[in-house]
């Protein structure tokens, strides 16, 4: 009895505990704040999580950069005497840092701001239900698993002398020589930042095109941007065996021949979650063969009052999903007549910070296909060179896709691939969300000169 109590003495409780402190933890922690629980949050990293400090945020920043190389080309056509004579990989560098640790102070602070207890440390669940960091106990009737994931190494000799999306964030300056494996969007991303700022870069794919997950538009027309520009992508190649060189660069033994004096190979394989060392073993929550937490539509394991949402569940690895999933969470379980509330995962916008970005919602045409069968879907196609590239040498086409359902032709996919796609994605997604038909589109004025316009003035 005497052992029990002084357990008890001993935990720290609380109403809600959230471990990880990326986008979707932080979320909830916040939300659930305001319904006046009390909530800590334990991060052993830095705050943001992936996103903010080796994902999308840094990426967009280097994203940007490449653009700038790709209009510092274009400015002779438009009558300016400019020329890249130097690029300080360094300088970046370093702005880029600067600007995430100011994110992390700010994450910190609007933690405080909400009165949310940060808990620094690697958590695990202990045999009784509770949580343990750095040797001390926390309890909470609900608690959030949110850890996130991290790259894949493939198990092949010599993989330690790549690094992953992670240690291309660290780098101190520009690849001479890059080669990037893979063909999903963290590949394909990486590989148009690399190959914009000047790096003689090259892809391994498994099969003949990037993204094949997508659209096969969206697949068929980025591989071919990304070959046009000059990126060198081995097709049905994959990497057998990695070895150093006297003079430390790299070679690439593949099952095509071998790639040398290679002095950045870059993993972009896939992800994994961070589950392995939570201690999920000490409670009933299911997770699937790589290690991924199962949820329903709550975001409930099978573990009463224990929640996953976020990479570590596998589904829909975005962002801004984690942190809609986590708000709605957080009102579900203490915003009194919320209980009810979940995430939709149906018509998620996705961009692509490709060269050029692509921006996705909806389903495929082989999807749609499949579904409602062929002759139940109509398509919408077009392809052309935006007014951008009207006067310059450099030209880049885009192209631009509605998967309709018949016979009201409502659309349920829209996919363009081009400039601005990113930023134009996002209206166009409020409507596909609202359930908008082609007509609809047709009725809607066009703003001219665009290239958004064509997608209401497609025949």
């Amino acid at each position: 009895m005497m052992s029990r109590i002084l357990n008890a003495m001993t935990t720290a409780t609380y109403d809600y505990l959230v471990i990880g402190g990326g986008s979707g933890g932080l979320a909830s922690a916040r939300r659930a704040a305001e319904f006046g629980v009390k909530v800590a949050i334990i991060e052993q990293g830095a705050w943001g999580g992936t996103c903010v400090n080796v994902g999308c945020v840094p990426k967009k920043v280097m994203f940007n950069a490449a653009a700038h190389a790709e209009y510092i080309r274009d400015h002779k056509d438009y009558g300016f005497n400019v020329e890249k004579k130097e690029f300080n990989f360094a300088k970046l560098k370093k702005a880029r840092d600067d600007y995430i640790k100011r994110l992390n102070k700010i994450y910190a602070k609007n933690l405080e701001n909400s009165k949310v207890d940060k808990i620094l440390g690697h958590a695990k669940f202990t045999e009784d239900r509770c949580v343990e960091v750095n040797d001390k106990k926390y309890f909470a009737p609900h608690i959030l698993i949110a850890t996130g994931g991290h790259p894949t190494v493939p198990a092949i000799p010599g993989a330690e002398y790549g690094i992953t999306s992670d240690g291309f964030f660290e780098l101190e300056q520009l690849p001479k020589k890059a080669v990037v494996v893979g063909a999903g969007y963290i590949a394909i991303e990486i590989a148009g930042i690399f190959n914009a700022l000047g790096s003689d870069t090259s892809m391994l794919i498994r099969h003949d095109k990037v993204l094949r997950s997508f659209d096969d538009m969206i697949s068929t027309s980025v591989t071919t941007h990304a070959e046009e520009s000059g990126i060198h992508i081995y097709k049905q190649t994959h990497a057998k065996n990695i070895k150093k060189q006297s003079d430390g660069l790299l070679t690439i033994e593949t099952n095509n021949g071998e790639i040398n004096d290679v002095d950045c190979l870059l993993w972009a394989i896939g992800r994994q979650p961070n589950t392995l060392s939570l201690g999920l073993e000490n409670l009933t929550v299911e997770c699937d063969k790589q290690g991924h937490i199962i949820v329903d539509e709550y975001q409930n394991t099978k573990n009463p009052n224990i929640y996953a949402l976020g990479d570590v569940c596998g589904k829909f690895l975005l962002t801004p999903v984690a942190i809609a999933a986590g708000r709605l969470l957080a009102h579900r379980l203490f915003d009194k007549g919320k209980e009810h509330v979940k995430m939709d995962y149906s018509d998620i916008p996705t961009v692509i910070f490709s060269h050029p970005p692509v921006g996705t919602i909806g389903i495929s045409q082989g999807e749609a296909e499949s579904k409602y069968g062929r002759e139940n879907i109509k398509i919408y196609h077009s392809a052309f060179t935006p007014m951008y590239f009207a006067i310059t040498e450099r030209k880049e086409k885009c192209h631009m896709k509605l998967v309709c359902l018949l016979p009201e032709e409502k659309v349920i996919g829209l996919h363009i691939v081009g400039l601005a796609s990113d930023e134009m994605l996002q209206g166009f997604a409020v409507a596909v969300k609202m359930g908008a038909t082609k007509a609809q589109f047709d009725q809607t004025v066009a703003i001219h000169p665009t290239s958004a316009e064509e997608l209401v003035t497609m025949r």
